[in-house]
């Protein structure tokens, strides 16, 4: 228990307004000083009021800073714009991710907007969206799973390995891989994202530090996986600097765990409270990147991309050590998160919501279904698409469609029919359940072009 034994009334009795300041400046102090005497805290509280310019740039009290220096706010909703300027790659998209999309183009604070050919419906943006905003950052435009990526190692193991030793691989993936909120590993080793003095700079970063440690080299539920498969070079490229080829590759998908949904959730309630949208666009409220709320986000963002990217390595360092082989190269790269680029000439924030970043020259991977090829691919940098290209081959159906529509035969049959082994994984998840890798990739021609294939051989998901 803390000694802070402070109340809104002794805060008024400082000389605060009787407004929101009270709230925030009560909220940032049990937050911080849990642990000081009244008295201590009382005094910092009354220079805060005294000098609120002074203390706008502090990470712990700026936001209390901020409140008292901000204008009288109004609390009528914001009215939406007319959409901005967008481009639409693909056919197959759904209507209500469409009209969720447009939503977004409507903000006050959207520039311009791209949609990817695999995106489907979400909370806030839509999966496949892109959004690029003028000094806002919106929680639910990055996504709750920050940071979600995908790894590729490519190992000089011969493809022959994959059916010659297939017990070895399955066996690595069934000891090695954790999925879902309750598997953890054993054994950690010491990692240097936990040395990052960013954990230190919040509250929220400090509680979910061990949490962080704790969930260090899984993956989550859902569409997340790791898989060996079978990479092809199709093309010689300078960057991946392999001959033309086929070699055993490790495809893993996921983010970053607790960690980053339950950052995601704070940052999304504050700012909802902070944003009062209509009902439609609620999901899609941002935090000021100028405020100290705005900064909060962003830094813990980046952290928790940094620690998706630390979770990818520990998985992949695990199972290159169970299964032998010597890596060869690496291709990663982010789908949730959010950048600040120049988009024509000015610096923008651009949310890639299960999009993968394509600036021109720029390796990624994108996956097709558990039994479809994925392409490794190197970005054109279409100005169009906001430097972006689509994350996956995309759901065809929601979650609850695949109960009614398809059996476990069935899946079995289209397994089997692929030569894949799967292990875990669920209806939900199905191949039936996902877009046309293949169409996907042909409507984004002038997005990517084509350097390599994977196709999944041993695939490892949560039951």
């Amino acid at each position: 228990m803390g000694n802070l034994k402070l109340k809104g009334k002794d805060i008024l009795k400082l000389g605060y307004p009787n407004n929101k300041s009270v709230t925030v400046a009560l909220e940032v102090a049990k937050k911080n000083f849990a642990n000081k005497n009244t008295a201590y805290v009382k005094n910092i509280l009354k220079e805060i009021l005294l000098q609120p310019e002074e203390f706008k740039s502090n990470l712990m009290l700026g936001q209390i800073a901020e409140e008292l220096l901000t204008s009288q706010k109004t609390e009528k909703r914001m009215l939406l714009n007319n959409r901005v300027s967008f481009e639409i790659f693909g056919e197959e998209i759904s209507e209500d991710a469409v009209n969720q999309f447009y939503t977004s183009l409507k903000l006050p604070v959207s520039v311009k907007g791209a949609l990817m050919p695999d995106a489907h419906f979400g909370y806030g943006l839509p999966i496949g969206g892109v959004l690029a905003t003028k000094n806002a950052v919106i929680p639910y435009g990055v996504g709750l799973d920050i940071g979600c990526r995908m790894c590729l190692s490519i190992l000089d193991t011969p493809v022959s390995y994959l059916d010659g030793a297939k017990n070895k691989y399955e066996k690595a993936l069934a000891e090695h891989t954790k999925f879902g909120m309750y598997e953890v590993h054993k054994t950690h080793i010491e990692n240097e994202i936990f040395d990052d003095e960013t954990f230190n700079l919040m509250p929220i970063l400090r509680r979910l530090k061990s949490k962080a440690i704790k969930q260090l080299g899984t993956s989550g539920g859902g569409n997340h996986f790791v898989e060996f498969g079978e990479v092809e070079i199709l093309e010689d490229d300078e960057q991946i600097g392999l001959p033309k080829g086929k070699y055993v590759g490790i495809l893993s998908h996921s983010g970053s765990r607790g960690f980053g949904a339950e950052i995601a959730q704070y940052y999304t309630r504050v700012a909802v409270e902070n944003c009062p949208l209509p009902k439609e666009a609620q999901h899609l409220a941002w935090l000021d990147i100028d405020t100290h709320l705005g900064q909060e986000y962003w830094i813990a963002m980046n952290l928790a991309g940094d620690y998706a990217a630390a979770c990818h390595a520990d998985i992949h360092r695990r199972l290159i050590k169970a299964v032998g082989g010597r890596l060869k190269v690496r291709i990663e790269n982010h789908h949730n998160f959010a950048w600040k680029e120049n988009v024509d000439g000015e610096e923008l924030i651009v949310h890639r919501k299960g999009a993968t970043p394509a600036s021109e020259g720029q390796l990624g991977i994108i996956p097709g279904s558990m039994t479809s090829k994925g392409y490794i691919v190197k970005g054109r940098g279409n100005a169009a698409s906001l430097h972006s290209a689509s994350h996956g081959a995309g759901r065809k159906h929601a979650r609850n469609f695949a109960k009614n529509a398809f059996t476990q035969k069935e899946m079995k049959e289209e397994l089997k029919k692929h030569k894949v082994t799967l292990i875990g994984g669920s209806l939900e998840e199905a191949p039936m359940m996902y877009k046309d890798i293949n169409q996907v990739m042909n409507a984004q021609q002038d997005l990517v072009d084509i350097l390599g294939t994977f196709q999944p051989r041993i695939v490892r998901m949560d039951k």
